[in-house]
């Protein structure tokens, strides 16, 4: 199997990583990064639980090569924290009980921080279709919707 050297810069920090050709960047982030928030949940898009921002934009980590991520800025959940203090969309969560089992949370998270940084005031069926490709099967979404409603209002 062939082997590519690439360099990708994870919440602002750079690494570099020999990869085969075949590895999915969910699986570089989880087992040579050890950044474990991203979950793998269905390995086909469905879900989106390894939903994380590539230059970002929210992509699902599951379908994408590591090698495509070659050069380009990653976040991952473990990068909304900025010097012990949680990000709005993380308080939001917590304080309006957006999780229960939390195997979706770090996808959900991710393409919320995607919406905000681009719609900074969205409507809730504006925040409905951008979570329309992450599944929780726990929590009705009710709360999810209402904690992206509170982290706009502290982002605005």
């Amino acid at each position: 199997m062939a082997t590519h050297t690439i360099e990708v810069t994870v919440n602002g920090e750079k690494h570099q990583a020999t990869v085969e050709s075949r590895l999915l960047l969910v699986h570089l982030l989880r087992e040579q990064l050890r950044l474990t928030g991203t979950h793998i949940g269905c390995d086909t898009t469905h879900c989106g639980a390894c939903t994380i921002l590539l230059d970002g934009q929210p992509v699902k980590s599951c379908t994408v090569l590591a090698v495509q991520a070659d050069g380009h800025q990653l976040t991952t959940v473990e990068g909304l924290e900025k010097d012990g203090k949680l990000h709005p969309i993380q308080e939001g969560f917590w304080e309006k009980h957006g999780l229960q089992c939390g195997f979706c949370t770090p996808g959900m998270m991710m393409t919320s921080c995607a919406l905000l940084a681009r719609n900074k005031k969205p409507t809730e069926l504006e925040i409905r279709e951008a979570i329309s490709g992450n599944l929780c099967r726990c929590t009705g979404y009710v709360n999810i919707v209402k904690a992206i409603q509170m982290a706009a209002e502290r982002l605005a």
